[in-house]
């Protein structure tokens, strides 16, 4: 590996040591200590991590103790090195569609989470990122009424452009096969275009879930590879994938390094969505820095428009988070793509 370029950073997910954990049905959480100190003990080359991406929400962060939690964050980036970048906001806690209570309680989580990001950037230790939102809405009861429903989660999102605003904020809408609304790459586009912040409202790219968008996974009506394809039939899926990151790498704010084998896996309390595979995964689908590049460089220009780049593998055992090997082999991925589609300042 060349290590040349200084930009993208590289940045650590820290809630693969929640989501789809701590349920009865889930192992026990990864504390932040632990994930922070995985995530420093990574190296390749001499190469680390820069920094990470946070949860907003318990055992992580706990948003009705700010300052005390803001201090926190400082303290664990001095003595790691590292910055924060991209907030991810809680907005399980309700939902951008159905009742008027469950819409207030998400637009006050995304309220919440800028708060958060404002009083990081304040404390010097978050020189870039955005929050991250979605629908908090299954696909089953989207479906119930998809015009209405989309509607009302266009509105939601409009509301939550409004407090963004108003905190200096960008929010990056995470599109899923999971959540309603949000489910295909069309949807993705229809709520992007509808709400119509680009100021404000971007997407969050994650190579996995992405990838089952191409496959039509929950939306077989806006499934863009053929119903006969085959793995191995690399120029199709080119072609395919194509498609899809020219209609959503203009809306890119954030995004996610990730394997995929294909298929959907969800545990705890986590619905089915991509699989993230470890990055030497055997059933790994994605040549990841071939495909980084189409979303983060345009005719084999970097569009520098990430400053910083995210490892998300949300789901593994604690077995294989608890590896050390697991990091490297994260880190070395990373790095790759870096060098595939980064540049230096």
């Amino acid at each position: 590996m060349s290590n040349a370029n200084t930009y993208p950073k590289l940045h650590n997910a820290t809630w693969p040591g929640v989501v789809g954990k701590g349920s009865s049905e889930g192992e026990p959480c990864l504390s932040l200590d632990e994930m922070l100190e995985l995530t420093s003990g990574a190296s390749v080359d001499g190469v680390k991590f820069d920094g990470f991406d946070l949860f907003l929400a318990p055992p992580h962060f706990d948003c009705s103790d700010m300052a005390a939690q803001v201090d926190m964050i400082a303290k664990h980036c001095s003595d790691y090195g590292f910055e924060v970048g991209t907030l991810v906001a809680n907005v399980w806690a309700g939902s951008a569609m159905g009742e008027k209570s469950a819409r207030e309680t998400f637009l006050n989580e995304v309220e919440q989470g800028c708060k958060a990001g404002l009083a990081l950037r304040e404390a010097g230790v978050r020189p870039a990122g955005c929050v991250r939102i979605d629908s908090s809405a299954s696909v089953d009861a989207w479906a119930k009424d998809p015009g209405e429903n989309s509607k009302i989660i266009i509105d939601t999102f409009k509301k939550a452009c409004e407090i963004a605003a108003d905190y200096g904020e960008t929010l990056a809408m995470e599109g899923e096969v999971c959540w309603g609304g949000m489910h295909s790459w069309k949807h993705c586009l229809q709520v992007l275009e509808s709400v119509d912040r680009p100021d404000v409202l971007g997407f969050q790219a994650d190579m996995s879930h992405t990838n089952l968008f191409l496959l039509g996974v929950n939306a077989p009506e806006n499934r863009i590879l053929p119903e006969d394809f085959e793995w191995g039939q690399t120029d199709v899926y080119d072609i395919g994938y194509k498609v899809m990151t020219d209609a959503l790498r203009p809306w890119l704010v954030d995004f996610h390094v990730a394997q995929n084998d294909g298929t959907v896996f969800g545990s705890g309390s986590h619905d089915k969505t991509g699989r993230h595979c470890l990055p030497k995964d055997p059933n790994g689908k994605l040549d990841i820095p071939k495909y980084a590049k189409f979303w983060l460089t345009e005719e084999g220009v970097p569009t520098e428009k990430c400053k910083f780049i995210c490892w998300d593998g949300c789901m593994f055992p604690n077995s294989a988070m608890k590896d050390p090997k697991t990091w490297d082999d994260v880190l070395e991925a990373m790095i790759s793509v870096r060098d595939a589609c980064g540049w230096t300042e």
